[in-house]
């Protein structure tokens, strides 16, 4: 037994020893397992991340992340409507008339002004959008004017704080091309969700920043709309006088969208119409047009596509400057 002994000693000692070892391996297993796992979710929010833009792909392989909102704008601009939809949609899509359901509002005799903040709480929170959705707006898909109205509502989402949010690349005309059979029909209601506006006035300029861009060189004046409105050849109803605002560049939003559709010009494109417009500056832009709903084109390639910083939309625009006949016009008639 005596003899014994130191070899049951060494034999403890070495279970003992191979247990602590087998600990370590199996925390660094652990540690392992905990790093892989923190990486794969990193990998998962990246792929969720929100870019200005997302192709039908993308939408299709992302229909079951239960933070996605399908948002589907369809109005009189591109031929839909509230029945259209009901028709037939993207699956799991919500929908919201962009012309009537409040998304633009007359103040004080201006049409085309951002709602007060109360207001699109209340429209965005009843169509199922909370803080934490990602919200992909889809247009009808056949033209600029079309898109404009995906990059108002967009640009409206990005003036209250919320910056989950994407447009569909070819709206929904894209999607029934490429999956015809990937619809749903009927009527959809939500469930209402809680959403709080968080004001970003950097997105937004008034008739006072105008000014103070005129008098001061602070910012870019960009002009959205077709050429002749820009010369001051002809004009919208809605405005009281023909013209530009003086010292304007004209980047205009038919000219940014590929044809007869809602798909946006890449960006080495719209970097060249950049230039060629004379905007040579990538900081501080106003972009206006006659209601701030053409604005939002530009504004799109200028900030979300391209990247200038403190771009902004008038959204009184040209109505608005005008009303006032003390204000000062550029014709080049």
């Amino acid at each position: 037994m005596i003899i014994n002994h130191p070899f049951r000693l060494a034999v403890s000692f070495a279970n003992k020893a191979y247990r602590r070892k087998e600990k370590m391996l199996n925390k660094d297993k652990l540690v392992a397992i905990i790093v892989t796992i923190a990486f794969s979710l990193f990998f998962t929010l990246k792929s969720y991340a929100a870019e200005p833009l997302v192709s039908v792909d993308w939408l299709k392989n992302n229909l079951s992340n239960e933070k996605l909102i399908v948002l589907d704008i369809r109005n009189k601009i591109d031929g839909g409507s509230k029945d259209a939809f009901e028709a037939n949609h993207i699956p799991t899509a919500v929908y919201s008339n962009y012309l009537e359901d409040g998304w633009r509002t007359t103040i004080d005799g201006i049409v085309g002004k951002l709602p007060p903040l109360k207001d699109l709480e209340v429209l965005i929170g009843g169509l199922g959008i909370g803080n934490d959705s990602h919200v992909i707006v889809v247009p009808g898909g056949v033209s600029s004017t079309d898109f404009g109205s995906a990059a108002r509502v967009y640009w409206t989402f990005k003036v209250l704080g919320h910056n989950e949010v994407s447009i569909l690349d070819g709206g929904y005309a894209a999607w029934l091309g490429k999956l015809p059979t990937q619809i749903e029909t009927g009527a959809v209601n939500p469930k209402a969700e809680i959403f709080k506006a968080d004001f970003q006035p950097k997105h937004l300029a008034t008739t006072e920043d105008v000014v103070n861009a005129l008098a001061n060189n602070e910012s870019i004046l960009v002009d959205a709309r077709p050429l002749e409105q820009f010369l001051g050849k002809s004009k919208s109803g809605k405005a009281l006088a023909a013209g530009t605002i003086p010292g304007s560049f004209n980047l205009q939003q038919q000219t940014l969208i590929e044809g007869d559709t809602t798909f946006f010009l890449d960006s080495a494109v719209l970097a060249q119409l950049v230039k060629e417009a004379g905007i040579e500056s990538k900081e501080g832009e106003i972009v206006f047009c006659n209601t701030g709903h053409w604005a939002t084109v530009p504004w799109f390639a200028l900030s979300e596509i391209l990247g200038h910083e403190n771009v902004k939309n008038y959204d009184g625009s040209m109505v608005e400057w005008t009303a006032d006949p003390a204000r000062p016009l550029e014709n080049n008639t």
